[in-house]
């Protein structure tokens, strides 16, 4: 089985595709849609936002297509919505796994 471009999505990389799924946006728009989406649950700092962004970048789950000053602007790409349906499937699994097990 080939090695997917990452191991595996964080929470944070998880909902980061999710708004990307929803609209182009830049990384302060897609960090306030997931701490909207979560209830403030999860709120992205600059420094894992950024990071995040260039990790996708590189492995081609976004792509930039619109910069304005400092404002860069990213689609996902068929790529990153693969790695997002896939990691939707694994979740779910996840979830029939637990829901198969006794709560104790």
């Amino acid at each position: 089985m080939p090695k997917k471009s990452l191991d595996g999505l964080t929470e944070s990389m998880f909902y980061l595709l999710m708004a990307f799924c929803r609209q182009p946006m830049c990384g302060i728009d897609a960090a306030a849609f997931i701490e909207q989406k979560t209830g403030g649950r999860l709120r992205l700092g600059p420094a894992t936002l950024y990071t995040i962004l260039g990790k996708f970048e590189k492995v081609k789950y976004i792509e930039e297509i619109e910069v304005e000053g400092r404002k860069r602007t990213y689609r996902i790409t068929e790529k990153g919505r693969e790695a997002y349906r896939e990691e939707v499937e694994r979740l779910r699994r996840c979830i029939e796994d637990a829901d198969s097990e006794p709560l104790h």
